[in-house]
């Protein structure tokens, strides 16, 4: 019995804790709007593509290298990845490197030094330490001497490369921008930065270099668990005939879910790409019951079964694409700083529409009987993940 008492006191603590810590955070957040800009954006879906073409550029940096991630290994890529920066901090080029402090938890010292001016993002201090945990900053952006910037869902580590046999094939989406936008990628990462270092590397022409203009039309979001909410419902409200949404965790707020509903009701067709396997406990499970919703008022859920589906993509008719780093659950809507970027260039979103069919080639049309007959042990773990579907 005293266990017991000692147990709900601490959970009444932690909740206590992650509750008022919410509110003194996001009170201080600001929101932030974003400015139109054209850029040259490349679109890389797999880890193969996009490091070949990353660590390329980052041999070729002559000043400066930003990066930010959230998760870095320590495994043959990390430590490739490693070597890579410090043959350019050899060469006199100014690299700094912020990686999230639980997701890259434990990464060495001895990698650490070799990358120049290192540092955590998002430490959790007192008070609040439970909610500070589960802050986490999830954006994943490089710039490179202020005229190549990097965006999207891949992070450094063999998974990444379809290296790890648990999760084969991994599919996710990543932008490679050149061009004006590479501007406000260099400013949150300097706003991240200086929150992580309490050091400010300036506004000078050296990293805030003179860039034309590129072919398309795009805006840079960056969320700190706020706001982020309001902006998917924008969207889902300007759609009038379709609705993609690639995710590999699909947990929306109600007032989404609600959103989607009414989208469905006017005539516009939803359709949901997830994942068939997960990388973490519960988040499957999570998502069934608003997948069970959906169906039931026509959406097209489609789970991917090749490899690993770690894509965070949003198409609202030929009008707009929406790639970046927030997942569509209630971790990225309401406690995880983000990025994300709005392209409205239609060449481009058919491109991507394209690239999310192929997707759909390798996955599996969900349907209503599949959850008449899940084994109790899913439903169990599905009352459980309910539960906890805000951590999630």
């Amino acid at each position: 019995m005293r266990w017991l008492i000692v147990a709900i006191i601490l959970l009444f603590l932690l909740l206590l804790d992650y509750k008022w810590g919410k509110k003194v955070s996001k009170a201080a957040v600001q929101k932030k709007a974003g400015v139109a800009r054209q850029s040259d954006i490349t679109l890389f879906t797999t880890g193969e593509t996009l490091f070949d073409d990353y660590f390329a550029q980052l041999e070729q940096a002559k000043h400066h290298i930003h990066i930010l991630f959230y998760i870095v290994r320590d495994d043959e890529i990390g430590q490739r990845f490693f070597s890579l920066l410090e043959q350019k901090v050899n060469e006199g080029v100014e690299v700094r490197l912020l990686v999230d402090w639980v997701g890259s938890f434990g990464l060495p010292s001895s990698l650490r030094q070799k990358s120049g001016q290192f540092a955590f993002a998002n430490r959790p201090t007192l008070p609040f330490f439970f909610y500070k945990l589960n802050e986490r900053n999830h954006r994943k952006i490089t710039v490179i001497d202020g005229k190549v910037g990097y965006l999207g869902g891949f992070n450094v580590g063999k998974e990444y490369i379809g290296q790890d046999p648990k999760f084969g094939h991994w599919r996710d989406y990543h932008l490679k921008i050149m061009g004006e936008g590479v501007h406000d990628l260099q400013r949150q990462f300097q706003e991240d930065w200086t929150k992580a270092t309490g050091q400010s590397f300036g506004n000078s022409e050296r990293y805030f270099p003179p860039l034309q203009k590129g072919a398309m039309k795009h805006r840079f979001l960056p969320t700190d668990g706020k706001y982020l909410e309001e902006e998917f419902i924008q969207l889902i409200k300007q759609a009038k005939q379709e609705i993609i949404i690639g995710t590999p965790y699909f947990i929306p707020s109600k007032k989404i879910m609600n959103s989607l509903l009414e989208a469905i009701k006017r005539g516009v067709q939803l359709t949901i790409i997830a994942p068939m396997q997960a990388d973490h406990p519960f988040v499957k499970e999570a998502s069934y019951p608003y997948f069970r919703q959906l169906l039931r008022a026509g959406a097209r859920i489609y789970q991917f079964y090749n490899g690993f589906y770690h894509t965070k993509v949003i198409v609202i008719d030929d009008h707009l694409c929406d790639i970046g780093t927030a997942n569509f659950d209630r971790r990225s809507l309401f406690i995880n700083y983000e990025m994300n970027c709005y392209i409205y260039d239609k060449p481009f979103i058919q491109y991507v529409k394209q690239t999310i069919a192929r997707d759909i080639d390798t996955s599996t049309l969900l349907t209503a009987e599949y959850f008449r007959k899940l084994p109790w042990l899913d439903r169990l773990k599905e009352g459980v993940a309910t539960l906890m579907s805000p951590l999630l």
